[in-house]
């Protein structure tokens, strides 16, 4: 199903799921590349933007959580961009969204500026922006549990969200660092657009992007302390564990070559004597003491 949406001459369609009668559509009533078409009906896609005389076609690509509010999934975004038309295709909530929003007011409303295509299309771009805000918010709240929690004893935990926040990360970087390079592009004028003195709009795309990419940038080398700070403080306290058992062990064994010795049906010094049990007994106890107090002194415990 194709959404229309008429404002002045400008032309929005909005293809959630495009299918071949879709594509045979807009075949039959655009001059689209072939190569354009196909793409859209292919996933996963990298980023990019071709442009031709009368068009632009851009391949873009929107982080969005799971269900489960964990992983980071991208959504791929096209947009065919002519003088008075815009077509998006892709079942991205945000711009359905904004697609119903101007559908009931008729109006882009973007300072003012008429109502074209460029400034259709900065819209469509900066409530994706904003999107894409709401969702490093996430990660940013979830880099803070991280840094409570490392000095937390329950380390499965830790561990996980670690891992996790980390690859989605590296998705993060992997969508958004050739979109940048685009984005840089349209803010200098070597992609020209249909209407004069959206410059300065363009730039404030850029702006955005280019913070959500610092962020990145930031929340992965903090990720990296993070999980080298959690690495050492795991090995300190596995230190600590084999510390102490080794303290015990060294404290057990000559108590237990003693009862050990004594418990062989030989003979043996004292075994005759009444008081055997208490001397034997008395040993052990000041076996250690000592052993404590030797090893307080080297300060090993």
């Amino acid at each position: 199903m194709i959404g229309k949406l008429q404002i002045g001459k400008l032309e929005w369609f909005h293809i959630p799921y495009p299918n071949d009668e879709n594509i045979e559509y807009l075949r039959e009533n655009y001059d689209f590349h072939p190569l354009d078409l196909e793409d859209c009906q292919s996933k996963v896609q990298r980023p990019k933007i071709d442009i031709y005389d009368n068009y632009r076609f851009m391949i873009l690509h929107f982080p969005y959580f799971d269900k489960a509010m964990k992983f980071v999934k991208t959504k791929e975004v096209k947009i065919f961009w002519g003088e008075h038309y815009i077509i998006t295709l892709g079942s991205h909530w945000v711009i359905r969204t904004l697609f119903d929003k101007t559908k009931t007011e008729a109006d882009i409303d973007i300072d003012e500026l008429p109502n074209t295509s460029d400034v259709l299309l900065y819209s469509i771009l900066d409530s994706l922006m904003r999107e894409s805000f709401k969702l490093m918010k996430l990660i940013e709240d979830n880099l803070d549990h991280i840094s409570m929690e490392m000095f937390d004893k329950k380390a499965e935990k830790t561990i996980e969200r670690i891992s996790v926040t980390r690859k989605n990360l590296i998705l993060l970087n992997t969508a958004f660092k050739p979109q940048l390079r685009l984005f840089q592009k349209m803010e200098s004028g070597v992609i020209k657009g249909f209407t004069p003195d959206m410059e300065d709009y363009w730039g404030n795309n850029l702006d955005s992007y280019q913070k959500m990419w610092d962020s990145i940038e930031d929340y992965q080398e903090l990720i990296q302390g993070f999980s080298l700070t959690f690495d050492s403080l795991q090995a300190n306290r596995t230190n600590e564990i084999m510390k102490v058992l080794t303290t015990i062990s060294t404290i057990l064994l000559p108590l237990t070559f003693l009862t050990g010795l004594y418990g062989m049906n030989v003979d043996l010094p004292l075994q005759e004597n009444n008081v055997a049990f208490i001397i034997i007994v008395s040993t052990m106890i000041l076996i250690v003491i000592s052993l404590l107090f030797y090893f307080k002194k080297r300060r090993w415990i």
